[in-house]
């Protein structure tokens, strides 16, 4: 039996940040990986036609950009062929009576959008951001805290109490807020719009209590990290990582399911794969699963506190998304050219509209009227696609994961699986209200591939029934409660086996975080 210092299960991006970090500091580690390739939700293929290269799940990476790990091992990715390619306008709304409007990361240039789209607007979005201003540096340092830690105590109750004053700061208050809340002060509807929309990219919705603070925070994010992508594909990350992993002297195998994690005198010892092998851990153990996984598969041999394995059952899983990869014979022909350079807008009528389609999937109804970001990577990486073509993606999240009904009366949905019929009817809703913001659609569409929450499932156990964001972002399963109330923490209650990924802080998304604040954890051993 074969002897690593450190064993990870999973290879998404933040299991191999912390591979990167612990290699580098001269640990053997194993990554094992029951996929084909490394990288998780990182995937880039040929979906559609021979030469259109889409990002089959994650697409674009800002949070990653403005965090730790990025600058730590930005040199070394970039010798192994990583290159990020960025935009000035990170996202911006399209609305369905032609009103448009752009998020530019310039402050200068988003309050001028804000008083163009009705006037007074610029000042409120100003005196938005100058009110988490004050906040903002503890706020996003977090991000890369574990949250249960003395340091990151300390910066929580700093964030909530008023130094030199009784009672809470105006940050504790926003902690509870809605978005739409946070966003009724502007007149304009397609600003609100642009604004509030973005908290469902995060889990949360826009009338969820919670979700107000997230608006802001968002904000701020998309000015700092814009909305880079790797040219030639999401994939390049993982490809650089895994470069770098080995050539530090990891080792990564595909195509290796974990089975068990193998548990003697309290302590992780090895892993069981299905197909019998053992390896052995001198050190730790990381899992990049979800606790329900982890306390309920992993480890169900070994001896787990009931209150643990209890919450393990009850993690929640959130709704599901539909991704419909285009491949176009021509570029999209937005009316406002400024979309061109847009990295990812939304597509919609509104915040009312947009919430009411909400409402509908969290009913389990496929929405009548859905509303859905697109992107278009070719307009800034034409090496995806041939000369002259293009792709597109269309994200529509906040769909059920087994339907029960269609809120139109319109589509059959059977017994609730993705069947190709059900898919295609859904796909046709959809491409016509892409159609009402871009004229050449679907007329340009060449050809189609669909990912819906049944190929999620399939694809990615941490996802359940078919969520992105590896269990839901509801206020209950956040912040100290994720992954469970029991274990508020990246370390379980086995002293040297750690969690990391969707279903921990800081949640879903390309950001490192987690594998930033695990390989700090094992590196401080």
């Amino acid at each position: 039996m074969k002897t690593y210092d450190v064993i990870m299960i999973g290879s998404g991006h933040n299991a191999l940040i912390a591979a990167a970090y612990l290699t580098r500091a001269g640990r053997s580690v194993l990554v094992l990986e029951k996929n084909d390739r490394p990288g998780g939700f990182l995937r880039t293929e040929e979906l559609t036609l021979p030469g259109f290269k889409h990002d089959v799940y994650a697409a674009a990476h800002p949070l990653l950009l403005t965090g730790p790990a990025y600058a730590d091992f930005r040199e070394a990715l970039e010798a192994r062929g990583l290159r990020y390619i960025n935009t000035e306008l990170p996202t911006g709304v399209s609305m369905e009576d032609g009103r448009t409007g752009v998020f530019s990361r310039s402050m200068e240039d988003l309050v001028a959008e804000a008083e163009r789209l009705a006037p007074g607007d610029g000042a409120v979005l100003a005196r938005m951001f100058e009110t988490l201003t004050p906040y903002a540096g503890d706020v996003f340092s977090l991000f890369n805290l574990d949250l249960s830690s003395p340091q990151a105590s300390e910066i929580i109750h700093q964030l909530l109490h008023t130094k030199g004053r009784s009672g809470y700061s105006d940050f504790a208050a926003s902690i509870f807020t809605t978005a739409r809340n946070v966003v009724s002060s502007f007149q304009s509807t397609a600003l609100r719009a642009m604004l509030a929309s973005w908290v469902t990219h995060l889990g949360r919705t826009p009338d969820e209590v919670g979700s107000g603070i997230w608006v802001p925070l968002t904000a701020m994010a998309l000015m700092g990290g814009g909305m880079p992508i790797p040219e030639g594909g999401s994939e390049k990350l993982v490809e650089a990582l895994v470069q770098l992993i080995q050539d530090q002297g990891g080792t990564i195998r595909t195509g290796v399911l974990a089975q068990r994690i193998m548990v003697k005198n309290g302590r992780a010892v090895g892993v069981r794969t299905s197909d019998g092998e053992e390896y052995q851990a001198a050190s730790a153990v990381v899992a990049s699963t979800g606790p329900d996984q982890l306390y309920l598969s992993l480890l169900a041999d070994a001896e787990v506190s009931p209150p643990l394995r209890a919450q393990a059952k009850q993690f929640r899983y959130g709704r599901g998304c539909v991704q419909i990869h285009l491949a176009l014979s021509e570029p999209p022909r937005w009316p406002d050219a400024r979309f061109n350079k847009v990295g990812q807008p939304h597509l919609t009528d509104g915040l009312d509209g947009f919430t009411q389609a909400i409402a509908q999937g969290m009913a389990d109804l496929l929405p009548a009227k859905p509303t859905f970001t697109v992107d278009c990577s070719t307009n800034l990486d034409p090496t995806r696609a041939p000369a002259g073509k293009a792709i597109m993606r269309v994200q529509v999240l906040e769909v059920p994961c087994r339907p029960r009904g269609d809120a139109a009366n319109q589509i059959d949905v059977g017994d609730g699986t993705w069947t190709p019929e059900l898919t295609e009817r859904f796909v046709e809703r959809v491409l016509n209200i892409v159609g009402k913001h871009i004229p050449n659609i679907p007329n340009a569409v060449i050809g189609h591939a669909v990912v819906t929450p049944d190929t999620i499932a399939r694809y990615n156990p941490n996802s359940g029934p078919g969520d992105p964001y590896g269990g839901s972002h509801d206020l209950a399963q956040s912040y100290l409660f994720r992954p469970l109330p029991a274990q508020p923490s990246h370390q379980t209650e086995v002293p040297n086996l750690f969690m990391l990924g969707a279903a921990t802080w800081p949640g879903h998304g390309i950001n490192g975080g987690s594998g930033y604040i695990v390989a700090q954890k094992l590196l401080s051993q």
